[in-house]
């Protein structure tokens, strides 16, 4: 099973401040990977990816991502293990949550901003 390293969840002292070794699905590193390839090159966004609440379990990565410009600040925040997509349309990411019968929730992302939409029509053609 992969391994993602990331940031200790803040939690009381008895917990180190160091990165930490969480096992995830194949299909969460590849959302990871790409989600952060496509934050990386542009500077008013940031991806945190952080160990989640259900402590020493596969899958347990929360991620953050916050956009920063001028005076507005906007985040999202998920579980990756919540995707069911993600696509990296060059100009914009878009990420896909709990999909079924071709509608889904969804995260669009820009250089400009993020737009969420909560009842997102899938088309196929």
């Amino acid at each position: 099973m992969p391994v993602l390293e990331v940031v200790p969840r803040p939690t009381p002292a008895e917990r180190y401040d160091a990165a930490v070794a969480v096992e995830v699905d194949e299909a969460l590193t590849v959302h990871a990977a790409t989600i952060e390839d496509w934050v990386s090159p542009r500077q008013q966004w940031e991806l945190t990816l952080r160990e989640g609440t259900d402590f020493d379990r596969p899958n347990n990565v929360e991620a953050v991502l916050l956009f920063a410009s001028g005076e507005q600040t906007s985040s999202i925040s998920f579980r990756l293990d919540q995707l069911d997509a993600v696509e990296d349309l060059s100009e914009e990411l878009v990420l896909f949550f709990e999909e079924k019968d071709g509608i889904v929730k969804a995260a669009r992302f820009t250089a400009s901003g993020l737009d969420v939409e909560l009842f997102h029509i899938l088309t196929f053609t």
